[in-house]
């Protein structure tokens, strides 16, 4: 097993997921990821700044605005986008960065490497959870 495996195994286990870019458009990819996490009994929450609810989950503008801990940060948007997505992940103490699949941002992954959190880049979670079940 490559880090990167023992890496997406510590973070499966994690409960508590914030969806950076959750689309309200079900044919949108991060949609479907979050809610077939949903599905699996993970704690989804939306982060979106233009919609109040997805997937009938209340929104959050940011993640500094989520009332609760995080464990994850699932990131849904452009790699130039997640620079500040890693640094306020790193602020409210989530455990762990994921860019999805097609999306890589070396300063984004050293950001929330240096800030303690597990990285993950250009992988689905989906894909890598229906594969390990």
């Amino acid at each position: 097993m490559n880090d990167t495996d023992d890496t997406i195994n510590r973070i499966l286990k994690m409960h508590t997921i914030a969806v950076v870019g959750l689309s309200p458009k079900p044919e949108r990819a991060s949609h479907d990821v979050a809610r077939y996490l949903l599905d699996q009994g993970y704690k989804i929450i939306p982060v979106n700044p233009v919609q109040e609810q997805i997937l009938g989950l209340k929104c959050y503008p940011d993640l500094s605005a989520i009332p609760e801990p995080v464990d994850l940060v699932d990131v849904f948007r452009r790699p130039e986008h997640c620079p500040p997505i890693a640094e306020e992940a790193v602020a409210i103490g989530a455990k762990a960065l994921w860019l999805q699949l097609g999306i890589a941002n070396d300063e984004a992954a050293r950001l929330a490497s240096d800030g303690g959190l597990l990285v993950v880049m250009d992988h689905c979670i989906k894909i890598e959870h229906a594969r390990r079940r």
